[in-house]
């Protein structure tokens, strides 16, 4: 932490004596101490790291000064305090945590410090441990994008890890397999890597996601098909108390009733939102975008006070954006993928659309670049360089200084939330969900849980929303962007803007207002965290408690004895091969057909109880050489 604490909601953790909670953390020919802050997050403390303590290297004090910026040499130290410092923490807490879940590889490194406890609580080899290690951690990926995934230089990790791994009778080569995808002296060392090879349990955050993930690492289980690498998915969620808005949250009281706060999860809940009374629902909808045009046009003054503007543009400021007018939001991190200019292919195009007096439609961009993604600003600039343009002046605003604040009341308000990263980039988008989960309808391309929506309810008319595209693969970027533009443009065209506008003789948007529940109907009960974590709970943290105590037990025997026999085949497993396979399949096998396969299988050491025999058959046709 870098500032002022004692402006923030947290609480500097304290001993039985009343000291600051202090660890100390392994640095090339130095330690870092850091001390411990408490945030509590309802329910749950956030424990923060914090190396801006007397004592410390200027350079020391600087590691947890801010998230982003800075070179790899900084970025490894931040590593360092976060997965060894982090483990430290926990112990000095007096916390001692059977499961441990990494999300991404930035605190791949507990796995190390775990492993150097457990040797020395249980006199235990590197290996021996490493097996109970990997029993209790869960890695989550969430990025397919490689830039995602911190790599550094076999030197720079042995410059900050050497000396701890020798304390652990690791070699600077062993050190350096953990994290490689392939031993060399010139391999990238990869965090993400290292918790692949340290978790039991590896997932991604969407279905589509983890189908992508398993080609992305297939290449780290050699001789695996795609579909058996063992990395699985638990979709992403998102915890409605936090984003729903008081309108929506009184709504659901009064028609679905007050479980829907504490059981999200059931489905059964959510099937009231079919009987929502109409013109009710409207009503509340309609309020929230007024306070989200109020909101906007708070921030714009604010924005242009700071930039010293004229009165003419506090004056437009004060006016722009109507709150009765079919709202769009787009709102995330500016990065390439994502496409935040997409809508802007066409500007003609998009200045009819916004224009039409009779029905008119607005645009709400918020959003941050990465401070070293260039792209991504340049992103942000064209932006605003559309914003500056008379055309969609008042109809097009974007929000800066993008937080918690912007990112509820744009959920909360818009009508539709746009989404248009170029697939199969796309992760998962939670933010897709927060709008959901407020009667918002989605406008998306098929990518990450949308995706994963579209496809589950596609039999029974869809999930209330839209898609852009048909998800189909294209090699070439430019082709991809036209179509998925085009079909953008099309969709708002011809469905999105006439359905919000046809209006019955009371004045209610009827076909939309049954898409809002059909969205929640269909939807609400699984986007949500009390899936999400009921998932990782029974599928990976009870097996993986169960299996890291029976590990352990009896003073580690068994974790010796998985290492053993993991050595043993290891060493056996050059001499195993399958010598005939009689009869070999035929090429004109069909569906339903039996097939009765011998197969004589060399073992060398090994026992057949030790082995398992697996026939796969290939449905691609293939051409192959005699």
């Amino acid at each position: 932490m870098y500032g002022l604490p004692s402006t923030l909601p947290v609480t500097l953790e304290r001993t039985g004596g009343g000291e600051p909670v202090r660890v100390s953390i392994p640095f090339p020919g130095r330690t870092v101490a850091a001390q411990v802050w408490r945030a509590q997050v309802g329910r749950v403390p956030l424990y923060l790291l914090d190396t801006n303590l007397d004592g410390n290297l200027a350079e020391d004090r600087e590691i947890t000064g801010r998230l982003y910026g800075g070179d790899q040499e900084l970025r490894i130290r931040q590593e360092i305090v976060l997965g060894i410092g982090g483990c430290r923490m926990l112990e000095a807490l007096g916390l001692d945590p059977a499961v441990c879940h990494m999300n991404e590889g930035h605190a791949a490194l507990l796995a190390l410090e775990r492993a150097r406890r457990l040797m020395e609580r249980y006199a235990l080899t590197f290996d021996e441990a490493a097996e109970a290690v990997r029993a209790g951690v869960v890695f989550t990926t969430h990025t397919p994008v490689p830039a995602g995934h911190d790599r550094f230089p076999p030197a720079l990790v042995e410059r900050y890890l050497g000396e701890y791994a020798a304390g652990m009778e690791l070699s600077r080569s062993d050190l350096l397999a953990l994290g490689q995808t392939r031993p060399s002296p010139d391999e990238p060392f990869g965090m993400a890597v290292l918790a692949l090879r340290m978790a039991a349990h590896r997932n991604a955050v969407s279905r589509l996601h983890g189908e992508v993930t398993r080609r992305m690492w297939q290449g780290f289980w050699p001789g695996v098909p795609v579909d058996e690498v063992p990395i699985g998915h638990v979709t992403n969620g998102v915890h409605f108390r936090s984003w729903i808005s008081h309108e929506m949250d009184r709504l659901y009281d009064r028609h679905l009733g007050t479980r829907w706060r504490e059981e999200p999860a059931d489905r059964v809940v959510w099937e009231g939102a079919a009987r929502l009374p109409a013109e009710e629902l409207w009503r509340t909808h309609e309020q929230r975008r007024e306070r989200l045009v109020a909101f906007a046009r708070r921030r714009l003054r604010a924005q242009a006070l700071r930039q010293g503007a004229s009165y003419e543009r506090l004056a437009a400021a004060d006016e722009a954006l109507d709150p009765r007018a079919l709202t769009l939001g787009f709102a995330r991190r500016f990065a390439v993928y994502k496409r935040a200019t997409l809508l802007f292919r066409d500007p003609d195009r998009l200045a009819r659309l916004l224009a039409d007096p009779e029905r008119p439609v607005q645009l709400l961009f918020a959003g941050k670049s990465h401070p070293r993604d260039d792209a991504g600003k340049e992103l942000v600039q064209q932006v605003t360089r559309f914003v500056a343009d008379p055309r969609f002046r008042g109809k097009l605003v974007f929000l800066e200084d993008y937080d918690l604040a912007a990112a509820r009341s744009l959920v909360q308000g818009v009508d539709v939330w746009l989404n248009t990263p170029r697939p199969p980039q796309e992760a998962s988008g939670t933010s897709g969900m927060k709008a959901m989960a407020n009667g918002v309808l989605n406008l998306s391309v098929l990518d990450g849980w949308w995706a994963e929506a579209w496809e589950d309810t596609r039999e029974i008319g869809g999930p209330g929303g839209w898609a852009i595209g048909d998800g189909t693969p294209l090699l070439e970027t430019e082709e991809r962007d036209r179509r998925d533009a085009e079909a953008l443009y099309a969709l708002l065209e011809r469905e999105v803007v006439p359905t919000f506008y046809q209006r019955d003789e009371t004045g209610l948007p009827r076909a939309w207002i049954e898409r809002m529940k059909i969205s929640l109907e269909r939807l609400g009960g699984i986007f949500n965290t009390h899936r999400m974590v009921q998932e990782y709970t029974e599928r990976f943290y009870v097996p993986s408690a169960v299996h890291v105590m029976s590990l352990l037990d009896d003073e580690g025997a068994q974790a010796r004895n998985a290492a053993a026999w993991i050595a043993r085949v290891r060493v056996a497993w050059p001499e195993v091969r399958v010598e005939s396979v009689s009869p070999a399949p035929s090429p004109s096998l069909g569906a339903g057909d039996l097939l009765h396969v011998r197969a004589r299988v060399a073992l060398g050491s090994l026992s057949p109880d030790e082995v398992e025999v697996q026939l796969t058959l290939d449905d691609q046709p293939r051409e192959v050489e005699v």
